[in-house]
């Protein structure tokens, strides 16, 4: 009896040790997990991580910790692993919907298409109202070819949302592909018959027929539908496509034209037609006459839009139209939708074309309110701007456009922006301002020649930082060999430097490539020349030089100091510095 006693004690000792020590892992875990979750919402991903994988050592019965290191693994691009901990996590806790999504979507990002079938099934059987579940099993069942069950979860779709033109032809379409022509073509005329008064049901009935071999009877159904809705776009694009198969030209024209000016058509339904009739009519010797009647009539619909503007003037500009005659197409479009970049760029680049530097600066100034952020407008307006000679107007437009320049900008045009803010502060006198310009030029594209060699001969102007002129001007010869403008620059920095045989060596390559060339160059080659040791040769091109700036001379200007300066050189017969 004793003994019998102590065994019992012993058993009640022993569960009450087990019971405690459940309690202590539980706190444990528990703490661990918090602590996790709390790196987590830090951001510290590797301290949660870690945290986690210890709550599993800790007790390996408890799904949270699975479930949040299946995304980590998942982060880390270990597939088979996170599946693993999304696995345990829904056997641990098999009723956790969020477990099973997860779950299902672990499957499907891994291509294991029977696996997540079965999870979104179980999944659909717990919440039956979720139509986002139902419609991941339609797709899937029907990629798996298996056509009843997809058919069988549209059906309880269907339950939920009721009938509808969707899911009806999703069914009947899933039929015709399993074969089952008859039930197909019932599919759609169950919905018909419900809605007797619509044609649009009327002519998708209609369809399930054609595709499914009765093409007669479907045939009958659409002339039913346009003698009652003569503009039934769907009848009229379903007799379309019948008369394309059957090849016959005559209906498929007349047709073509009933849907393109139907008021009910889509843009996108003309746009296809259109490239159906443009294709036709290459293939056939490419006489753009009927075309051009057809888009000139949708244009001058009331429902016309930009985009059939825009593709007739695609159109206009493959087959080598005048630019007059695609601007004014183009000027359709703006009106239409004042904003439209690519329109208004086009049209630019005509006005660009034709010198007709006011309608340049016109355009882009109006780009400024509906296009601001486009920088391409600010530069063709500062150019215009500068080509007519006013330069303020020019600088503040490029610096306006600056304003717009992102890490997206295209950095040629960036360069140019800033190489021709650089020649404009130059002419103004504002040489640091320029020079910091031209600065940013090259860090935009360090391979601006014209930017590097105005640069280099500005600095040469001022005899300094001659070095780095040099270097500049260097690389501007090597790019085009043959610019007299750049072997000029660089002749005269050499000469700066000093350098006279080099420098006279590139005045003579300058004079070889220049056929006309100015009072500036020849005087450079004068004063290259006398330096060299040539002094009659240096008289001779002062000469020259004399004589063009004659010719290029207007009172007040640069070019009288010029002459002067020259005149002396002539008499003295020896370099005089400016």
């Amino acid at each position: 009896m004793k003994k019998w006693c102590y065994i019992t004690v012993l058993l009640c000792a022993m569960a009450c040790q087990a019971v405690a020590q459940d309690a202590d892992t539980r706190r444990r875990y528990d703490a661990f997990f918090l602590d996790a979750m709390c790196q987590r919402q830090k951001g510290n991903s590797d301290a949660a991580f870690d945290l986690l994988r210890h709550c599993i050592d800790i007790d390996s019965t408890r799904s949270e910790a699975y479930f949040y290191l299946a995304q980590y693994y998942a982060a880390l691009k270990q597939k088979d692993t996170a599946l693993r901990c999304s696995k345990k996590a829904t056997e641990l806790e098999p009723d956790n919907e969020t477990y099973l999504e997860t779950l299902a979507n672990n499957y499907l990002s891994q291509r294991k298409y029977p696996e997540a079938i079965e999870t979104l099934e179980r999944l659909s059987q717990k919440n039956h109202m979720r139509e986002d579940i139902l419609g991941v099993l339609i797709q899937l069942y029907e990629q798996q070819n298996d056509y009843d069950n997809a058919i069988r979860t549209l059906a309880r779709l269907e339950t939920i949302e009721g009938k509808s033109e969707r899911l009806s032809y999703a069914k009947s379409n899933l039929y015709s592909q399993k074969g089952d022509k008859k039930a197909a073509i019932a599919e759609m005329k169950t919905l018909a018959d419900q809605y007797p008064n619509d044609n649009n049901y009327r002519c998708l009935y209609a369809n399930a027929l054609y595709i499914n071999g009765q093409k007669k009877k479907a045939v009958a159904i659409y002339d039913n539908v346009l003698k009652e809705d003569p503009q039934n776009r769907n009848a009229q694009m379903a007799l379309l496509a019948y008369y394309n198969d059957q090849k016959d030209t005559l209906n498929v024209n007349m047709m073509i034209e009933r849907v393109l000016f139907n008021k009910n058509a889509s843009t996108d339904d003309r746009v296809a037609l259109m490239r159906q009739v443009i294709g036709e009519n290459e293939q056939s010797g490419g006489d753009s006459t009927r075309v051009l009647q057809l888009f000139h009539r949708l244009l001058d619909m009331p429902e016309a839009d930009s985009d059939m503007a825009l593709f007739c003037a695609s159109y206009m500009n493959m087959k080598k139209m005048p630019n007059d005659s695609i601007r004014l197409v183009l000027e359709k479009v703006l009106a239409m939708t004042p904003d439209h970049a690519g329109a208004r760029l086009q049209l630019v680049s005509y006005a660009w074309q034709a010198e007709d530097r006011d309608r340049v600066i016109a355009l882009c100034r109006d780009a400024r309110q509906y296009n601001p952020d486009e920088m391409a407008f600010y530069y063709y307006q500062g150019i215009a701007y500068y080509q007519e000679g006013k330069l303020d107007e020019s600088l503040n437009a490029f610096q306006n456009g600056i304003g717009v320049i992102n890490s997206e900008s295209d950095p040629a045009i960036v360069s140019d922006f800033y190489a021709v803010m650089g020649d404009i502060m130059h002419q103004k006198g504002m040489e640091q301002e320029a020079f910091a310009a031209y600065d940013s030029c090259l860090v935009w594209k360090d391979d601006n020649v014209g930017c590097l060699n105005n640069y280099a001969y500005y600095l040469s102007e001022k005899g300094i930082r001659l070095d780095d002129a040099e270097r500049m001007s260097f690389r501007t010869i090597k790019a085009e060999p043959k610019n007299a403008t750049f072997l000029d620059t660089y002749a005269w920095i050499l000469f700066m430097q000093k350098r006279y045989d080099e420098a006279r060596k590139y005045m003579d390559q300058t004079l070889e490539n220049d056929s006309v060339p100015s009072a500036v160059v020849l005087e450079h080659a004068g004063d290259i020349y006398y330096h060299a040791g040539q002094k009659e040769q240096a008289v001779s091109y002062w000469q020259r030089a004399l004589e063009q700036a004659d010719a290029d001379a207007k009172e007040g200007t640069k070019e009288e100091d010029r002459r002067h300066i020259l005149t002396r050189k002539i008499k003295l017969k020896k370099y005089v510095k400016e």
